[in-house]
């Protein structure tokens, strides 16, 4: 499913942001949700999963209905207010989910934005992902996570798992968030446009043991897509929940060559794509193509 755009609206792999930081900055809460021309497309995306892959989706521990309640009521004051017509669009195409999930809040509050929205409680483990709408993840499963603590959520990544320091440090910045929002982006690469791109822990691992490019031979231009993570966070007023947003913003690499600031941005990506120590590369899937994805990037700098 093509999602391109003009132009990338957001590009951290430019140097501006670190990878494999935590990097939260604060966020005005005018700005929490963001909207595009593919507002539609995306929606029209969530609905089909919803109706074809419901279990992999959605959780939710039964308890957290309540908190779901107070998400619907923020997103739809935020889009109510800032988005007035685009939430018109969502309404005609429908916010209530089929079967099952008609009427559960976190879906309807899903069909009313393109971000995904996951719900953390705290726990005598710290924060776990207690539900979760998640149409769009990149590479990883919500049903493989739900129910575990921020830090074993966080395994899988270098340096953030258990036991590690920005392990603790991120458990005590959800702590002490209160009524601010805050956001964060990540990057990857992959080798289609698909939104919807799990991968469990098992196929990370897998992957990781074959170590085999992601695009064809001489290919990449043709193939490789950029995806931007676009995260917020906010602790819920009532139920003291945090909501965790995640907007996914997929460009074809090829797009920076057209970019009017394309030297600085494909030097700085090539940069951060040389700075990534092995463990990172791997975690990215990124092992056997970092080479060639560096060539292609010093060239666009290049002119």
């Amino acid at each position: 499913m093509s999602m391109q755009r003009p132009l990338p609206p957001h590009t951290p792999y430019d140097g501006s942001s670190k990878a494999f930081a935590i990097g939260l900055k604060p966020l005005e809460l005018d700005r929490w949700l963001e909207v595009d021309g593919y507002f539609g497309a995306q929606l029209a995306e969530k609905h089909r999963l919803y109706a074809e892959l419901p279990d992999k989706v959605f959780v939710e521990e039964i308890d957290t209905r309540d908190a779901q309640r107070e998400v619907l009521e923020l997103v739809e004051t935020h889009m109510s207010q800032y988005h007035t017509p685009t939430l018109a669009e969502a309404r005609a195409l429908g916010t209530s989910g089929p079967g099952l999930l008609a009427d559960v809040p976190l879906v309807t509050a899903s069909l009313m934005t393109q971000d995904d929205l996951i719900l953390m409680r705290r726990g005598d483990d710290g924060w776990r992902l207690a539900a979760g709408s998640l149409c769009f993840p990149s590479s990883w499963s919500l049903t493989e996570k739900f129910g575990k603590p921020l830090h074993h959520i966080h395994d899988p990544v270098p340096g953030f798992g258990t036991g590690t320091r920005p392990a603790d440090i991120i458990s005590r910045m959800f702590d002490n968030l209160q009524g601010q929002a805050v956001e964060r982006f990540n990057w990857s690469i992959q080798a289609n446009d698909a939104l919807y791109h799990p991968l469990s822990d098992r196929q990370r691992i897998a992957r990781s043991a074959e170590r085999q490019s992601n695009f064809p031979e001489g290919d990449i231009n043709a193939h490789a897509f950029i995806r931007v993570e676009r995260q917020t966070l906010r602790k819920l007023p009532v139920s003291r929940d945090i909501l965790f947003t995640i907007r996914i913003y997929l460009d074809p690499l090829s797009v920076l060559a057209r970019h009017s600031d394309r030297a600085r941005i494909a030097a700085g990506f090539a940069t951060q794509l040389g700075e990534l120590d092995e463990a990172q590369l791997d975690y990215k899937g990124l092992i056997a193509d970092r080479d060639r994805l560096v060539a292609y990037l010093q060239g666009i700098a290049n002119g």
